[in-house]
């Protein structure tokens, strides 16, 4: 399965496969594109782009090329159990899933400066999880579209229909055997009710993300996901009462029709010392694909406002 979009121009774009070996000592493969700068400009930095579910590093397809004609070494990974990233069993505690992608960043790539994170949805999660374990090595975090496990907003909605899919998908064993060979239905359930630009995610983009999903594994690792929130909830509890509100330069980034608009300021200084907040008025949820336009400005403007690290 190529991870290489026929619809955009990924000129310049690199697939790889990087094997690590996390700190507990577990090995495992994850799968990324990395695009370096085109050379027209001088490396400003590097960005990591962490994507959400029911995705894959695909859902960037529309930004990596322009991000490092900005002057950008991008690395977007599949993350654990996902696309052609290995597909443990367990590993799904967000902590557990940010240390895979500091073990990328710094163990295999050997990048030793400061780099700027950006992550959507599970993605978010992730993205924060790295900024505030390992604020030292992160010039910036832009994350969004989650409701972070932790947040009193995360607690007041985690069991509200809108959002039944966070319980739904953490009932063992039930939801794999009623999606299975329904991926791409059970796919477009959520591209369909959670997109504002309907054209955003074509049938072919939607064959991809199901090709993805229908992998062995592939599902029950997408689950798990949402089986390890009030594990992630607990440890990011502890965190901020042990170490405080996450000092890293923050945005919080929205899609300004989604649901999840209205909590960004109160996510925001939950959590963070001085975050920022902005929206990416045409899109929803997926607002990578539904206005990346938008979406590189926004992240743009945030980053090169900051010190260069």
């Amino acid at each position: 399965m190529s991870i290489f979009p026929k619809t955009c121009n990924a000129e310049g774009w690199q697939q790889r496969i990087a094997a690590i070996t996390t700190h507990s000592g577990e090995e495992i493969c994850l799968n990324y594109i990395y695009s370096p700068n085109d050379g027209e400009k001088a490396c400003k930095g590097v960005i990591l782009l962490i994507h959400g579910f029911p995705q894959t590093s695909y859902q960037f397809r529309h930004v990596i090329t322009d991000l490092a004609k900005a002057g950008y070494r991008v690395v977007a990974p599949d993350y654990r159990g996902a696309g052609q990233s290995s597909k443990p069993l367990t590993g799904y505690h967000k902590t557990q899933m940010a240390e895979d992608l500091y073990i990328l960043i710094k163990n295999h790539l050997e990048i030793q400066t400061k780099i700027h994170i950006v992550g959507h949805d599970i993605g978010g999660m992730i993205a924060f999880a790295y900024a505030s374990r390992y604020p030292d090595d992160v010039a910036s975090v832009v994350w969004g579209e989650c409701p972070l496990p932790g947040t009193s907003f995360y607690e007041n909605v985690k069991g509200s229909p809108a959002l039944f899919h966070f319980v739904f998908h953490q009932v063992p064993d039930l939801p794999e055997f009623l999606i299975a060979g329904k991926e791409r239905e059970y796919l477009k359930h959520f591209f369909d009710k959670l997109l504002y630009n309907s054209l955003a995610i074509t049938p072919a983009d939607l064959d991809h993300y199901a090709l993805a999903y229908s992998q062995p594994g592939a599902i029950r690792a997408g689950l798990e996901l949402y089986r390890a929130f009030e594990k992630d909830a607990e440890e990011n509890r502890a965190w901020l009462a042990r170490h405080g509100k996450v000092k890293v330069p923050s945005l919080l980034l929205m899609g300004e029709k989604c649901l999840l608009a209205q909590a960004a300021k109160s996510m925001a200084s939950e959590y963070h010392e001085a975050a920022e907040t902005a929206m990416v008025p045409e899109a929803a949820h997926y607002i990578a694909e539904e206005d990346p336009e938008t979406f590189i400005a926004r992240i743009l403007d945030f980053i090169e406002k900051l010190p260069q690290s």
